[in-house]
């Protein structure tokens, strides 16, 4: 019996945002549907509110409990927040949520961290909108530590903690992702993540836009005093199937990966050739049937 292919890249995808109101069961279905279909990995978008541009009100479940419960219903899969806003909660708060995902997980959690972007919700929440990535560095700084098991006392502009640490004891040192491209919060956080994580529409959902894009976080990676195959590269990948797609307005900027799935499969592997290490799949439409239909590319990728 000939040994299995080892697929190329890590393949997950991310769960219903603000494309439609999605309720708890479906959530559950979905999640056991990709790892049914051979996925990786399920991520959640972390916002809170999205209005303006002539669009309807619509905002999704808060991403941490959503995470926690979705940790309690899977066993295989890693999950994680595309991408945990720092600046949402307290740092310490922060870390001390990553830790408990991760234990109700078993170990398959990922902290994936940003700056945030979108002003409308913090204005609506009341979460000051100013110097937001001089708040992420002071913010990133206590949660990695938290996380690396030390005791940190730390008097910032923003953030101040005395004496923090983390009990119980994580079981491990939860890994770290940052989903950012600029050149501040590279700088602040390739020193110490494990992956880093780019939107489709950042590289043009092309295997040439990632190859240029791929190259200047290994020089950035580089300027941060560590070896490029340290920190691995992960692509959200916009993948358009059959049927009523409910789109963002930025989708019309690239060429999503279509079917036939042999198609969807080949531009994965194209996208594993330029570098990627990941691949997490932003779906449209995004459901139960469609997640189980792309186990269908997880196949031939596979093969």
């Amino acid at each position: 019996m000939l040994a299995a292919v080892p697929r190329p890249l890590r393949v997950g995808v991310q769960l219903p945002e603000v494309e439609r109101e999605v309720r708890w069961q479906e959530y559950v279905d979905m999640a056991r549907a990709a790892e049914g279909s051979g996925f990786d990995s399920i991520w959640i978008g972390d916002h809170l509110l999205y209005r303006g541009n002539g669009r309807p009100e619509r905002g999704p479940w808060e991403a941490w409990t959503l995470l926690a419960a979705l940790a309690a219903v899977t066993d295989r899969v890693q999950l994680g927040p595309l991408v945990a806003c720092a600046s949402f909660h307290p740092p310490g708060l922060i870390a001390k949520m990553a830790a408990t995902v991760d234990e109700v997980s078993g170990g398959r959690f990922v902290l994936g961290l940003g700056a945030g972007w979108n002003e409308v919700e913090y204005v609506a929440f009341g979460i000051p909108y100013d110097h937001r990535v001089t708040r992420f560095e002071e913010a990133f700084e206590i949660v990695r530590r938290l996380l690396a098991g030390e005791r940190v006392t730390l008097s910032g502009r923003y953030w101040q903690v005395e004496d923090a640490v983390l009990r119980p004891r994580p079981r491990r040192q939860v890994p770290l992702m940052v989903g950012s491209n600029g050149k501040r919060m590279l700088a602040a956080t390739l020193p110490y993540v494990d992956v880093w994580n780019t939107w489709y529409l950042d590289y043009g959902n092309t295997p040439e836009g990632f190859v240029r894009l791929n190259a200047a976080v290994s020089a950035a990676i580089e300027r941060a005093g560590r070896e490029p195959g340290e920190v691995a590269r992960s692509a959200c990948v916009l993948v358009s199937l059959v049927g009523k797609a409910v789109k963002r307005p930025q989708d019309d900027e690239v060429r999503a990966l279509e079917q036939p799935m042999e198609q969807i499969a080949a531009g994965l592997r194209e996208l594993a050739e330029a570098g990627a290490d990941e691949a997490i799949l932003i779906v449209r439409p995004v459901t139960e049937d469609s997640i189980a239909a792309l186990g269908q590319a997880l196949a031939i990728l596979d093969s």
